[in-house]
């Protein structure tokens, strides 16, 4: 027989448990105050007989299980070493309970019996205190939320009998084979709990069964949110945290928050409900004893994140943190649904509304900056300009977070009453749903940076490179839409009216920059003309053709395919008008000893030569043929 090692240092709840009793033995208490039943059976009634009888059974029971008594049992587990006569011992109790009830009843006439019933009582709750918390305290293993969370379907669809006829060594011999030894452990435990707590409840002594549970309990929850790494910390602590250590313990919290709610939450709700489910007063108030503390913690902390300010661009972090805790909301009111601990779900719901609003207005302040962007700065050769680059990257990622987005603005107004310019876009959809909110904030943010564009490219003194610098920088945001979420989120119809705005600005770049060019050509190459006047055209094309290359060789297309579609759409006006000229009249001025200044470029040449624009002063794919030259060559 297993003996069962008490604690050394008990807490002071527990400690009285264990206290040296006043009262003499129950038996010896039991002979003096109950003398010699008469002979004759009518001077006691049946019931009466009965009740002696169950304090006599009764009395021999908890005797020999009393803690302070000298025989070995003191020493050992009850519900460990004999799981039978731990079902009698309850049932001892029960029929003396009752037998208590009686005595009452019968005022006078039985009144010397309950002291010694009230001892016999006091020392088997003594023993049922010392079994319930050698119970938590020994299979803390096999009572974890999570077993008991995968249990509780089959505990809280089974009846207090079929529990006991569970728990019986015949029935677990019986299914075995069907469960592993984890979980018998811990349907064992459970079921003793109860019990006991049953007993001890209808015996009046709740108040030390519940201090025990409290005691174990409490320490089990705030050690799993502790292993979790969830720590408990003040708003100070929170503002002098650096952005890295911030960031991490984030992070930290993240990884923790759904375990903490689905499973250490709730399965300390499902083994408090169990343990106690014969009254609900007692279970909630214990489980608000055992978890508010801890949970109310848990969920402060994306509160006081906010509170502290020190993520305006870690705005991805908040909405992280708004799907977290927004995904496991409905698992917080079920464990958190009584009014005892509601403070601990409207904790929750209040650290969502500040995430909501604090990303919000995030994103507002980062629109404002981006319309207050006063930089005259001059992205060299019409490149993209870096408001565009950081904008773009901003809006894509939260693309990343639309269903979180739809979440936090889908309610909002502001969004769906800001009003698109019909000269530049419309909304990018016409419904009212939290989707299209999203749509139409991140297009708005997206029209904001496209106006602030189509002012930084006045600063440019050369109405090409105006043109050409838009043309680049709608491309870059119609290519960032076209590779992220972005696309899903703005649609088809939105990137097509981007697409002719682009060719639009393509097409007055064309003309603002080759239009003089192709002026120096006469309007019909058939036509009869002088030497003289052949001479005057190609002098005049070559220094218009000189001037628009030392421009535009400097300039730069990034987008290699528009890039390609630029330069062959100008070689396709360009190249032919000059070939024909070429052709028809190059005889003209055969002789001349100054042809070759004169005549500068073939229409081959002149394709290879125009192949070299738009590259940016590093002429760095000029070495090899381009697609576009290729494409050049192909027209003459």
């Amino acid at each position: 027989m297993a003996l069962v090692e008490l604690p050394t240092t008990p807490k002071r709840a527990i400690s009285r448990i264990f206290a040296p009793s006043n009262t003499s033995s129950p038996m010896s208490s039991l002979s003096n105050h109950f003398p010699t039943p008469p002979s004759t059976s009518s001077s006691r009634t049946m019931s009466e007989s009965m009740m002696d009888e169950n304090m006599e059974v009764a009395g021999a029971m908890i005797t020999k299980w009393d803690v302070q008594g000298s025989t070995v049992e003191k020493f050992t587990s009850l519900f460990h070493e004999n799981r039978k006569e731990a079902k009698e011992f309850i049932k001892c109790v029960n029929d003396l309970r009752r037998a208590m009830h009686f005595f009452v009843s019968q005022r006078s006439a039985a009144s010397s019996k309950l002291v010694p019933a009230q001892n016999l009582m006091k020392m088997a709750m003594q023993r049922l205190e010392h079994e319930f918390y050698q119970i938590l305290s020994a299979n803390k293993a096999y009572l974890d939320p999570e077993s008991v969370s995968s249990h509780s379907s089959r505990l809280s669809s089974t009846s207090n009998d079929e529990i006991e006829d569970f728990s019986s060594d015949n029935e677990i011999q019986r299914v075995g084979e069907a469960i592993s030894e984890v979980e018998r452990l811990s349907v064992l435990a459970m079921s003793d709990l109860r019990m006991i707590a049953d007993c001890m409840i209808r015996s009046g002594y709740s108040k030390e069964c519940i201090n025990i549970y409290k005691l174990i309990r409490k320490s089990i929850v705030d050690e799993g949110l502790y292993r979790l790494g969830i720590e408990r910390y003040s708003s100070s602590q929170i503002s002098k945290m650096n952005a890295s250590d911030l960031e991490r313990q984030i992070k930290t919290w993240l990884r923790g928050v759904k375990i903490a709610v689905k499973t250490l939450l709730h399965g300390e709700r499902l083994l408090c409900d169990y343990v106690f489910s014969t009254s609900e007063t007692i279970r909630e108030s214990c489980f608000a004893n055992i978890a508010k503390e801890g949970a109310t913690n848990l969920f402060r902390f994306p509160e006081l994140v906010v509170k502290s300010k020190r993520l305006p661009e870690k705005v991805y972090l908040l909405m992280d943190l708004h799907e977290a805790l927004s995904d496991v909301y409905p698992e917080i009111e079920s464990v958190f649904s009584n009014q005892s601990v509601s403070s601990v779900k409207l904790q929750a719901l209040s650290s969502i509304h500040k995430l909501g609003d604090a990303v919000q207005s995030i994103i507002a302040e980062f629109e404002s900056s981006v319309q207050k962007n006063s930089s005259r700065f001059l992205v060299p050769g019409g490149a993209i300009h870096p408001l565009t680059i950081s904008v773009m990257d901003y809006v894509s990622k939260l693309a990343n977070y639309s269903g979180v987005l739809s979440g936090i603005i889908g309610d909002s107004t502001s969004a769906t009453q800001l009003q698109f310019p019909e000269s530049y876009f419309e909304s990018p959809v016409a419904n009212d749903t939290p989707t299209s909110a999203v749509s139409v904030r991140l297009a708005w943010i997206i029209l904001v940076l496209l106006c602030k564009l189509d002012t930084k490219a006045e600063y440019y003194n050369d109405i090409a490179l105006t043109y050409l610098f838009l043309a680049n920088n709608l491309r870059f945001v119609l290519e960032k839409v076209h590779n992220t979420a972005l696309k899903f989120i703005l649609g088809n119809d939105w990137m097509a009216k981007l697409e002719r705005k682009i060719k639009v600005f393509a097409i007055n770049y064309e003309m603002m920059a080759w239009g003089n060019v192709l002026g120096c050509l006469p309007e019909n190459s058939q036509d009869e003309m002088s030497p003289d006047t052949v001479k005057a055209y190609f002098r005049s094309f070559n220094a218009a053709l000189d001037e628009a290359y030392r421009k535009q060789v400097s300039w730069v297309v990034p987008d290699r395919k528009l890039r390609d579609e630029i330069k062959l759409s100008i070689a396709r006006k360009l190249v032919p008008a000059y070939a024909e000229f070429y052709n028809i009249h190059i005889e003209t001025l055969k002789g001349e000893s100054s042809l070759e200044v004169l005549v500068r470029f073939s229409p081959d040449n002149l394709g290879n030569y125009l192949s070299d624009i738009l590259h940016g002063t590093d002429v760095s794919e000029s070495s090899s043929p381009s697609s576009s030259s290729r494409a050049i060559r192909c027209l003459i």
